[in-house]
């Protein structure tokens, strides 16, 4: 065990992050694909990057700085609400998996943490004459929101904020479709009915004796296409490289963090890399983070590209449909869906 900077805590010596220079997580600015004078060229940064580290900081995505601060702001002010209040929007009250979740309900490592962290969960807002929403279609339906007394300024700041990480990620399959010498459009089709997840992500300070068994979020990677990450100052995110080390991806002001998920993973037959992940809060302050998951839509088939095969490879991985996928691994994460009847 090692002493922290905190005072009091004391860190496992399997939590430590090794620290990086910026230039091991590559930082790509995003402008001359947004404007069009070089779409290629970012393309190909990016999916170096992809292939490389399968994490990213990305600049110049044309996400105004002054939303992400109002995002956090509102989550702030919604994670600052008494727990009996915000157990009145549980996740387990919400058949499209929308809604608060306390800590512990969700680990990401079942095997051996306990993940010390609160959540809010808002995807694609469906009413019910969606078609989806009408033949009972999984992960389907209306966000759970807020009372506008309580937080008057949240439902609009949030969906402002959700529709700019749309766009991106967006954007973001542009460059990938690009890097894997497909056509620009190629997902398009794939995520025109995304099972795309917004989450505001609150840690707490921990203190004491820190261990595996209980951080702020266990190693995994992600589910599914890929990840933006807005997080604050505190930091605490960390990466499995390929030397096996854990290192820190510390926050750079303006950048989101953007990583790649299984399907993307399997799509490429691993030429993209879902790196493992988690993160781990010594900074003896609150953490607070904007995750946004972008996913294919719920019955996007995903198996291995024909471009990302050699003459005569096998693929690594199955064909899995993307929603069936998606609702095994939150099943196997999130305690309330492991109830009977969930």
């Amino acid at each position: 065990m090692a002493e922290d900077a905190v005072l009091g805590t004391v860190l496992s010596d399997e939590l430590r992050g090794r620290r990086i220079d910026f230039e091991e997580v590559p930082l790509v600015d995003l402008a001359a694909l947004l404007d069009g004078s070089d779409p290629q060229g970012v393309a190909r940064e990016v999916a170096e990057a992809c292939e490389r580290v399968g994490f990213l900081y990305v600049v110049g995505h044309g996400v105004p700085g002054a939303l992400t601060e109002a995002a956090f702001a509102q989550a702030r002010a919604l994670f600052d609400l008494p727990l009996e209040t915000k157990e009145r929007w549980h996740i387990r009250r919400s058949a499209a998996h929308r809604g608060y979740i306390p800590l512990y309900e969700e680990n990401t490592d079942p095997a051996g943490t306990a993940d010390r962290k609160e959540a809010f969960d808002l995807g694609r807002d469906l009413g019910p004459e969606d078609p989806d929403v009408l033949v009972g279609k999984p992960l389907h339906g209306p966000n759970t929101w807020p009372e506008p007394a309580l937080l008057p300024d949240f439902r609009p700041t949030i969906e402002a904020y959700e529709a700019e990480m749309q766009r991106l990620a967006r954007d973001l399959l542009r460059a990938f479709a690009l890097g894997l010498e497909l056509p620009e459009r190629w997902f398009d089709d794939k995520v025109d009915r995304p099972l795309s997840n917004l989450r505001l992500l609150h840690y707490p300070p921990q203190a004491g004796r820190v261990e595996r068994r209980e951080m702020g979020c266990g190693a995994h990677s992600d589910y599914g296409c890929l990840t933006i990450l807005a997080q604050d100052e505190v930091g605490g995110l960390q990466l499995l490289n390929s030397a096996g080390d854990w290192v820190d991806a510390p926050p750079v002001a303006g950048a989101f963090v953007v990583n790649i998920g299984d399907q993307m993973a399997r799509w490429t037959n691993d030429r993209f890399k879902a790196t493992q992940h988690r993160v781990v809060n010594v900074s003896g302050r609150e953490r607070y983070s904007l995750p946004f998951f972008f996913d294919p839509n719920y019955d996007t088939r995903v198996e291995a590209l024909p471009s990302c095969l050699a003459p005569g490879e096998t693929p690594r991985h199955a064909p899995v449909l993307a929603g069936e996928w998606l609702a095994q691994r939150l099943s196997a994460t999130f305690a309330y869906r492991q109830q009977p009847g969930a």
